[in-house]
């Protein structure tokens, strides 16, 4: 690869400690260097690697990467967040999900911007982060969930209040429930998924029904129409949106189908004591 050989050339000696180095058996005479950075046997070392497997991969020739590996590999190049996961990218593993983490005021911000659309960010594990007034008003108001399941799955299949307003609350149940057992595919050893699954699993006949399954899907372009009990029958379409800054954070915005739609919505929010 050669994004790991200009790394290399880029990381001097004195950075990765220059006596480090020496005791792993690397020549470090300063004088005699010839390489502006490490050398390939000195990143070998470092990383705990074969030279010849290390010299292979800088000419990208096809071979196996372990995740440990490719980690030890970031370690001994001194690589950014950003580097390490483009370096996991071009070797074919996921994403370390290592994100800075984002200012809750700065989405605040952005999803009340929305409105009168609904809006509202969740995190990696599909926990209510952010929404604004609409989303509260017209879906549900996490602030009244438990504070230790406010989370997207807890909602839809323990909320008879969301299911009641839902005619077709099963297409749009089992789409999420895709989506979730995608994410915790990806991360098997996340306590926290783990508990949920088991606490949704108790609490939800449905949800331990269609788990035995293993549904897995991709989000799809939707519409979700609601018998809201104030607003009367109100449609939404659908979408998701990831922030660059933060790809473990999803923005799900609901905006009104029709101009009736959007009416009805406004009368609610204008109505509202909370306004």
């Amino acid at each position: 690869m050669r994004a790991v050989h200009r790394h290399r050339d880029r990381v001097g000696v004195v950075e990765v400690a220059l006596d480090q180095v020496r005791a792993l058996g690397a020549r470090c005479d300063r004088g005699r260097r010839r390489t502006p950075g490490l050398r390939r046997e000195e990143v070998a070392e470092l990383a705990g690697v074969s030279l010849t497997w290390y010299t292979w991969l800088e000419q990208a020739r096809k071979i196996a990467a372990s995740p440990q590996v490719v980690d030890a590999l970031a370690r001994a190049l001194r690589l950014s967040p950003a580097e390490h996961r483009h370096l996991r990218a071009l070797s074919g593993l996921p994403d370390l999900s290592e994100h800075e983490d984002t200012d809750d005021s700065r989405l605040q911000r952005l999803v009340d911007a929305l409105m009168p659309n609904l809006a509202v960010v969740h995190d990696g594990r599909l926990d209510f982060v952010v929404w604004n007034a609409a989303f509260a008003r017209i879906r549900v108001d996490p602030a009244e969930l438990p504070a230790d399941r406010r989370n997207l799955l807890w909602w839809m299949f323990t909320d008879e209040r969301t299911r009641a307003m839902m005619p077709r609350w099963e297409p749009a149940a089992r789409a999420i429930l895709g989506q979730f057992r995608a994410l915790v595919g990806r991360t098997p050893d996340d306590p926290h998924l783990n508990a949920l699954v088991a606490a949704l699993t108790e609490a939800s006949p449905q949800f331990r029904t269609w788990w035995q399954d293993y549904p897995v899907q991709d989000f799809r372009a939707s519409t979700i129409t609601l018998d809201h009990p104030a607003a009367g029958p109100v449609s939404l379409d659908v979408y998701q949106l990831r922030l660059v800054e933060n790809p473990d954070l999803l923005m799900v915005v609901h905006l009104p189908v029709t101009a009736d739609d959007r009416a009805r919505i406004a009368t609610l929010l204008d109505n509202d004591p909370a306004n």
